[in-house]
């Protein structure tokens, strides 16, 4: 891929992320309770969030991975992310990551999002299969998967060292012939 593609929704605008976005993804990144799932401590400093912004990017050029910005149609105003991750050209294959900023959860835009960014995986990058890891008690975001036709591969034990202990994950799946588009 040359150019960063920008991916729209009835209600959203999928973008890359720029520098100038750093303060909105410092605004969730921050927040305990939106690192709970996410894998990471909470960012300190704006600072990381640029540095985060930079480690998309990188991926992107080296086509490790793809991030979106989500923006609401009418604000240009980052309100989480959305994209691949470890994506392996070769087996045609890509994890999917997405976060949203707390206070809007339970609205259904990441349904809207991921949806989008699910049929851009599969019809222009070519991928086969899509994998997403959550840990157990995550039960919205494995609702949100089931919702989008993600089906549950797996329990895995101990898989992650995060914040100073072990973490179990459960794996989900989504082919391409499973992917009813909607």
């Amino acid at each position: 891929m040359n150019a960063f593609p920008t991916l729209e929704t009835e209600k959203f605008v999928l973008r890359r992320l720029q520098r100038k976005d750093a303060p909105d993804l410092f605004h969730y990144f921050s927040s305990d309770l939106y690192t709970k799932f996410d894998g990471m401590e909470s960012l300190t400093k704006v600072e990381q969030a640029e540095d985060l912004i930079r480690i998309f990017d990188e991926r992107f050029n080296n086509e490790k991975g793809l991030k979106w910005g989500i923006t609401m149609n009418n604000e240009d105003r980052v309100i989480g992310t959305c994209g691949f991750e470890n994506w392996k050209k070769s087996d045609f294959k890509a994890e999917i990551g997405y976060g949203l900023s707390p206070e809007h959860w339970n609205k259904g835009i990441m349904t809207e999002v991921l949806n989008e960014v699910i049929k851009y995986g599969f019809e222009k990058l070519g991928l086969n299969r899509i994998e997403a890891m959550v840990t157990p008690d995550n039960v919205g975001s494995k609702v949100l998967l089931e919702k989008c036709g993600f089906k549950e591969e797996g329990y895995l034990r101990d898989y992650f060292f995060e914040k100073s202990s072990f973490v179990d994950i459960v794996i989900y799946s989504l082919l391409k012939k499973e992917f009813n588009g909607k």
